[in-house]
């Protein structure tokens, strides 16, 4: 028989856990309190009272929402964005990494340097914003994507990642003739998919979540994305952004309220249901690629 011994807990024990579940629970508080209003029925709701559960259900503000165009078109934008933008960067970073990773490339510390580089000075908003008026990009969904492609802090960790992986195996595809292109896509490629799993989880979240840039690069209302119509909503208190509030089939008055935190909540459920599916490769990428040795 194995007994297993147990701490004793200490006062000190008892007030910090006691510390973090009041922490807790003040995280937790606000969403319930989103999630409740955006299901409160429009028939019972009462201004500035809390609800932990609706005292009656309802769907009516879901159903107004996705039944204005200005909310359609700008879930329609985010997930081209977020869908373009997250491959092209999952592409980007871990070939220029793996670039960075070989010796022999003409080059290489140069493009190195350039990239710690940036991890110390940032341009600024005014350069940047120049750079893509020059490029001809204002206005355009292709200025939040190429924006935003890579960044240094992942370029060293993917760097970092790629130079832990076993060198004789890349040593031993070049035997067998295979050419550099084929050793990635073949070799390095397959080995990296905890990586590309956290990382695409990185980029999806960044660009599901684009507010500024899209602030200050789209001039079109119809190209807004989710994070900047649920601005516009929220923090203007303007509900004009998704049309006049009493419609979408429902012949009763929805308070804005009830619309305000029903966005809140389609805003961030997409990133809630795609995170459990990469869940078992987060953890295990991210510290795969920060420790080598």
């Amino acid at each position: 028989m194995s007994f297993v011994a147990t701490k004793k807990l200490t006062l000190f024990d008892y007030i910090n856990y006691s510390l973090l579940g009041v922490i807790s629970l003040a995280c937790i508080f606000p969403f319930i309190y989103v999630f409740s209003v955006s299901f409160t029925d429009p028939e019972v709701y009462v201004p500035l009272q809390f609800y932990l559960l609706p005292e009656k259900w309802s769907l009516s503000a879901y159903k107004y929402i996705l039944s204005t165009n200005s909310f359609i078109n700008a879930l329609k934008s985010t997930v081209f964005v977020t869908g373009i933008g997250t491959v092209l960067s999952i592409i980007i970073s871990f070939t220029f990494a793996y670039v960075l990773t070989k010796k022999v490339v003409p080059g290489r510390r140069f493009m190195l340097s350039a990239v710690i580089f940036t991890l110390v000075f940032n341009a600024g908003i005014l350069p940047n914003y120049l750079l893509i008026k020059e490029l001809g990009l204002l206005n355009s969904y292709w200025s939040l994507i190429l924006s935003g492609l890579t960044n240094a802090w992942s370029l060293i960790v993917i760097k970092s990642f790629l130079e832990s992986l076993p060198p004789e195996l890349e040593d031993a595809a070049h035997i067998d003739g295979c050419s550099d292109i084929g050793v990635f896509w073949r070799i390095v490629i397959p080995l990296s998919m905890p990586a590309i799993a956290a990382f695409t989880l990185f980029f999806a979240v960044s660009y599901w979540n684009t507010y500024f840039n899209a602030l200050i690069y789209l001039t079109d209302a119809k190209k807004w994305t989710l994070q900047v119509l649920v601005k516009s909503l929220v923090i203007d208190s303007d509900s004009n952004g998704v049309g006049a509030a009493g419609g979408g089939g429902d012949d009763r008055v929805i308070p804005q309220e009830t619309i305000r935190m029903a966005s809140i909540v389609l805003a961030i459920v997409p990133i809630l249901i795609v995170y459990p599916f990469l869940q078992k490769h987060f953890a295990k990428g991210v510290m795969l690629g920060s420790v080598k040795g």
